[in-house]
């Protein structure tokens, strides 16, 4: 059955959609982040300005491998400590490999190496990272239900993933690899 469902996700992704998704806490919305038509349908049914910037989710660190290659092995070994896991990290991008729409008005990208299991199936399935933001409309709680992201989003999604949530309280905090400074 989940293969079934994992196939109307991905042929939806495939074709530009947006789907939400659970993760480890939260009810997800996601696509293809170098999609632009895609991620600017994401922003629009959040309410969300680009200038944010986007997260990204990924099965593993070899999905964001042009983030983490030139990272130092320090670097490289805190963020294998910690993932998978539910730490958003900062990566440095100054060769741009995301689009501006993903970095926002920074020059990072928010990546997260999900420890969901159907999270890290769905990117593992479709290749590559997908985008991973919160299933709510500005200034909202970010939802918890399949029901709620229905609700507030239902006909706009290409698609919704059944699954259940992590068992996470709290989306994702998130830290600045650089700095150590958590955001959230």
């Amino acid at each position: 059955m989940i293969n079934q469902h994992l196939d109307r996700a991905l042929a939806a992704l495939n074709r530009g959609g947006v789907i939400a998704y659970p993760t480890e806490a939260v009810w997800g919305l996601g696509c293809d982040p170098f999609d632009p038509l895609a991620v600017d349908k994401i922003l629009q049914l959040k309410q969300r300005p680009m200038d944010k910037g986007l997260i990204v989710v990924a099965a593993n660190m070899q999905q964001v491998a042009a983030l983490i290659e030139p990272l130092t092995a320090a670097e490289k070994a805190l963020l294998a400590s910690t993932w998978p896991g539910p730490i958003t990290w900062l990566l440095p991008d100054p060769d741009q490999c995301f689009p501006p729409w993903i970095r926002g008005n920074f020059g990072s990208v928010a990546v997260r190496i999900s420890a969901h299991p159907l999270v890290r199936q769905l990117c593992l399935a479709y290749g590559g990272p997908l985008v991973s933001t919160s299933a709510n409309p500005a200034a909202l709680p970010a939802a918890r239900s399949r029901l709620r992201v229905l609700r507030w989003f239902g006909r706009h999604l290409d698609y919704v993933l059944p699954g259940r949530l992590g068992a996470n309280a709290e989306p994702s905090e998130i830290r600045d690899l650089r700095s150590g400074t958590l955001l959230r």
